[in-house]
């Protein structure tokens, strides 16, 4: 059976900055990286237009444009890049034992390390309007794109911490934010709640909800309603963040790897490390504070360091 098999050095699962950065140094160290791409190849980054804060790109780029170019980077290295998703895997509890994994229900391989990239998807309301001027105004990240707002009035959805953040990083900014929270409290912890409701150009609203998204091609305005009241009310915006979380895409780790409650995996201290021997996970599949695309490729260089020294640890053994 094992003749019929693929046998990996390093497979990489995800196809986002973290992907591509650990495909790009294990395959300087001779890993002979595999990768799967997954259902979105590039990650959340394929959906962002301008890119500003990415060192090394004093003019901005594109996000589409610079995952092409990290891909180009990674298989100038010699990275196998295939289209495909991982539909299973069978992580080995053992030192040095060898993982099965399955892509797309039907080809088995096996793998001697496993990185794991997978990203986290951005959680959004589901309107018609919001997906259609997703790119055109709306996002999901204000430390990303609140920059192309500076001085203008914008809104911003949610009421935990991450909304509260985001809101007064915004107001630091923007001339006006709208924070819109559907209940009559906001879930933020005390402190955050308090810094939103010093901010005085955020305009806090309760109990409302958007109606709708206004704009043809990009966000021109807002169509809120009370839920309580059923009352409507239409305000001029040129950006809406939606903060209501991440859902890290870890659906086919579970029972395998260690998560957190919400699905993060969980790496040992500063390390790229599951607890299982050979398995890495780098990028907002384990990052949940800062979700950038410069840190996911730091902990994806991290993760590549990692599976080079566990390889050489092993072989070290089997030659002692």
């Amino acid at each position: 059976m094992s003749d019929t098999i693929e046998r990996i050095k390093c497979l990489i699962i995800g196809s986002g900055p973290a992907g591509y950065t650990a495909a790009i140094y294990a395959a300087r160290a001779d890993l002979k990286p595999v990768m799967y791409t997954g259902m979105e190849p590039g990650g959340q980054l394929t959906t962002t237009t301008e890119v500003d804060n990415f060192p090394g790109y004093p003019d901005g780029v594109d996000g589409p444009t610079m995952m092409v170019q990290l891909q180009q980077q990674a298989e100038r290295f010699g990275t196998q890049v295939r289209i495909g998703m991982v539909t299973a895997v069978d992580f080995s509890d053992e030192v040095g034992g060898i993982h099965k994994i399955t892509v797309d229900n039907d080809t088995q391989l096996e793998a001697e390390t496993v990185i794991i990239s997978t990203g986290a998807t951005a959680k959004y309301l589901g309107l018609p309007s919001e997906q259609r001027l997703r790119g055109g105004g709306v996002s999901a990240c204000a430390v990303c794109d609140g920059f192309f707002y500076k001085g203008q009035d914008v809104a911003i959805v949610g009421g935990g911490d991450t909304a509260a953040e985001e809101a007064t990083y915004l107001a630091n900014i923007c001339n006006k934010v709208t924070m819109l929270v559907r209940k009559d409290h906001m879930k933020a912890s005390k402190a955050m709640q308090h810094r939103v409701t010093s901010t005085k150009n955020i305009d806090l609203r309760y109990n409302t909800e958007i109606d709708e998204v206004l704009g043809d091609t990009v966000v021109e305005g807002l169509r809120m309603v009370n839920n309580e009241t059923g009352e409507k009310e239409t305000i001029a915006i040129t950006g809406l963040f939606i903060a209501i979380g991440h859902k890290p895409n870890t659906e086919i780790f579970k029972g395998q790897i260690d998560m957190d409650e919400t699905g993060y995996i969980i790496t040992k201290g500063k390390s790229t490390k599951t607890n299982k021997p050979g398995v890495f996970a780098s990028g907002d599949v384990q990052d949940k504070e800062y979700r950038q695309a410069v840190t996911a490729a730091g902990t994806g260089c991290m993760a590549a360091l990692d599976a080079e020294r566990y390889l050489v640890s092993i072989e070290s053994e089997v030659t002692a």
